[in-house]
């Protein structure tokens, strides 16, 4: 049986992450992004790097790096991986070259990407997939995962078997909504990391970050229940119990959460990339999405509505703040 065709719509750092596997693993891989994204892939290749494994080179004249949607044509599989700002757009774009039976997959953040592409797109699967790892650009042509995890997708044994074969742990999800509700949860991280200006591994070592994250959390989580939702437990701690493991001295939180720190000691959030590289953030589709959810259900979520101002003005005056001064902001906005 021939190995199924992948085009990747969006191919940035998770793009290049994920059809860069592929493409090592022998598949026919389409890498479709911005042209200063594809000029370096046509240039110099494409690295993938792991803290735990030896890298993986991908020469440029093993790479298919295109422009357009057109690229995406006959291939059986779609990944993308824009941003979701971007997704309707995308798939628009995408229809008229989609082959018939071609199955489209959205690796995004964000909860409403599938349903936005499946409204598009009638007459093609969509299946919702989510990455729980960080992946970030740490020189051009190289992307580097930060972090282990496994993908998780909508049942598809052949786009299983592909990813398994490509060397990358996938399971297959049937509450896949629950999933991308857990996901966003752990994403409000993200604005947090950013402003933060650190790695990961040290942000999240600091207890004063990890309390402006509780109370983001905590709001989601009100937003939730009132909205009837119950987000899948992805980890060892439940999405109720995490605000206040959060809120632990350092030491306690280090022992109670190791799982949670093995992360590659230079990882960061993709929206701290994003304002470094003076793009627009995602902050809309992650604390923007609590705050219209409590809306909807008359409810107000102050710490994540006010992230989403910092957030915005990061985008033209960039600007880090201590973990003392987050919290501090974060409370006085209640």
């Amino acid at each position: 049986m021939s190995k199924p065709r992948f085009a990747v719509l969006g191919a940035g750092s998770i793009g290049c992450h994920l059809g860069g596997h592929l493409a090592a693993a022998g598949h026919d891989v389409a890498f479709i992004g911005r042209s200063a994204a594809m000029d370096v892939l046509r240039e110099r290749g494409l690295t993938l790097t792991t803290s735990s494994r030896p890298p993986v080179h991908l020469p440029a004249d093993r790479l298919t790096a295109a422009t357009g949607p057109e690229a995406a044509a006959g291939a059986d599989y779609v990944l993308v991986t824009v941003k979701s700002a971007g997704t309707e757009a995308a798939a628009q774009d995408l229809a008229p070259h989609l082959a018939p039976g071609a199955v489209v997959v959205s690796f995004q953040n964000g909860l409403h990407n599938p349903a936005v592409l499946r409204g598009a797109l009638p007459g093609h699967t969509v299946l919702a997939g989510m990455v729980p790892y960080n992946v970030v650009r740490s020189e051009p042509g190289i992307v580097h995962q930060g972090m282990p995890g496994r993908l998780m997708t909508e049942p598809d044994d052949t786009l299983g078997a592909a990813f398994r074969e490509a060397g990358l742990a996938i399971e297959a999800r049937t509450d896949m909504s629950e999933v991308q509700h857990a996901k966003l949860l752990m994403n409000l991280n993200n604005a947090i990391n950013a402003l933060s200006g650190l790695p990961l591994r040290d942000q999240l070592g600091r207890r004063a970050y990890r309390r402006c994250l509780a109370l983001c959390q905590r709001e989601a989580l009100t937003a939730y229940r009132a909205a009837g939702v119950v987000p899948a437990r992805l980890g060892p701690t439940a999405p109720g119990l995490t605000p206040y493991v959060l809120g632990l001295p350092d030491a306690l939180f280090r022992r109670v959460a190791a799982a949670a720190l093995r992360i590659d000691a230079h990882a960061r959030s993709s929206m701290w990339e994003d304002l470094q590289r003076s793009r627009p953030t995602e902050i809309d589709s992650l604390q923007g999405e609590i705050v219209a959810l409590a809306a909807a259900h008359g409810l107000t979520a102050p710490a994540n509505a006010h992230l989403v101002t910092l957030v915005r003005e990061a985008e033209s005056a960039p600007r880090t703040w201590s973990g003392p001064e987050l919290h501090a902001e974060l409370r006085a906005a209640r």
